[in-house]
């Protein structure tokens, strides 16, 4: 039996990479497949998962005797059928396993742990003028001595690694975020993934924050999420990614899904979609009210925005993104696009109809429309995308895992 197939059984539980293997050496990728499977549909019992994936009903116990041994599954209430013994569904153990990730922006940091179901257990944030990574490394040791202090001995040695999700190449960001390339030039002779990893006892693992917002999506989003979608996470610079049958597509160079760049029309003719749709709009316009724009950095449901501002970014970033989609639909017939950012949620929903509404003036003769919806992650995707690195890379099988990790 191959160890990888695409099993359709119709009843929605068939998945990349769902087919398993009996031979032995394989336990570790068939333990993968289990988790991933539970992950994605809930509770199953053990017969169920069999049927799924191909592997003995023998197999499929021993596999989740172990798990349920490492603490990695729990047993839910038994379910009487009509005839024979209730079968009893496992679920994930939330207590399983910890992951923590940090998010390096270029307004302000964050770091979160959570745990094997994806439940926030403690959060620490700190704006920032600019990153500098000195300041960024003390951070990221201090607040992971504040969540991770809590926790029991036991707690401690279930934490799997670390996730960064920081913007690639830094430095060449300086004079966009209105910082001295000076000032940011130290970020090209630092490796802050090593530099963490010497100081902390687990793995750690790197990625472009946009591409980890997006993997939070595909990772602890909505089980319904699409097979095939388009991502876009409204940051201080707007970026995504593109998923294909279920796993974020980053292409020959892991540039693909560089939504930020796609050109779209403005008033003086061709713009990049980061000019319209980003963050950083907001807080120009209201730099140049003379306002304070210190606060579009902390928790954004306490966003003091004049609405006039909102009016005009919103406009502008739903024309640029309806755009941005049209023309990505023209290539891939994606069914879904998602929304998310660093937003309040009531701004990212009316930026969603706009969306809508800009979209549907598009001639898109030729092409079917994707529908347009807001991510289910929210504000800290980026974070818990980060989280998910050490996540994918040690419970989801090779299909599931958003991205591949050196």
């Amino acid at each position: 039996m191959e160890r990888i197939a695409t099993a359709d059984r119709g009843d929605g539980l068939a998945e990349p990479g769902s087919r398993g293997s009996n031979q032995s050496g394989m336990r570790a990728h068939n333990e993968r497949l289990v988790l991933t499977l539970v992950r994605r549909h809930g509770a199953l019992a053990k017969a169920e998962i069999a049927r799924t994936t191909g592997l003995s009903a023998q197999t499929v116990s021993v596999i989740m005797r172990q798990l349920e041994a490492d603490g990695l599954l729990v047993k839910g209430d038994p379910v009487r059928g009509k005839v024979g013994q209730p079968s009893v569904p496992m679920r994930l153990a939330a207590e399983g396993a910890y992951f923590l990730g940090i998010k390096i922006g270029r307004r302000n940091e964050e770091l979160v742990l959570i745990d094997f179901l994806g439940k926030v257990h403690g959060r620490v944030q700190r704006t920032h003028a600019y990153p500098h990574p000195e300041d960024t490394v003390s951070f990221a040791l201090q607040a992971l001595r504040e969540l991770t202090d809590p926790l029991s001995a036991e707690q401690k040695a279930r934490i799997a690694g670390l996730g960064i999700a920081m913007p690639f190449e830094m430095w060449n960001w300086a004079r966009l975020i209105g910082v001295d390339p000076a000032e940011m030039a130290t970020w090209q002779d630092r490796d802050i993934k090593a530099e963490l990893a010497a100081q902390v006892p687990y793995p750690v693992y790197l990625q472009n924050d946009a591409s980890c917002a997006c993997g939070a999506e595909l990772v602890l989003g909505a089980q319904d999420t699409p097979r095939d979608f388009l991502y876009f996470y409204v940051g201080y610079f707007i970026g995504g990614g593109l998923v294909l049958n279920g796993t974020l597509y980053s292409g020959r160079s892991g540039n693909a899904g560089a939504l930020g760049s796609m050109p779209v029309p403005g008033p003086g003719g061709s713009l990049q979609l980061i000019d319209v749709a980003s963050l950083s709009g907001i807080e120009k316009l209201m730099e140049q009210e003379g306002l304070p724009t210190q606060g579009l950095w902390g928790d954004p449901e306490n966003w003091s925005v004049p609405p006039g501002i909102m009016d005009i970014w919103i406009a502008d970033a739903a024309k640029g993104i309806a755009h941005a989609i049209a023309a990505s639909a023209s290539l891939i017939d994606f069914e879904s696009v998602l929304i998310d950012g660093w937003i309040p949620a009531a701004v990212r929903d009316r930026l969603v109809q706009d969306v809508r509404t800009a979209l549907a003036r598009i001639n898109m003769a030729g092409i079917t429309p994707p529908e347009v919806n807001a991510g289910t992650v929210g504000p800290s995707a980026r974070s818990l995308g980060a989280a998910c690195l050490p996540l994918s890379e040690r419970f989801l099988v090779d299909g599931q895992a958003f991205l591949k990790q050196g």
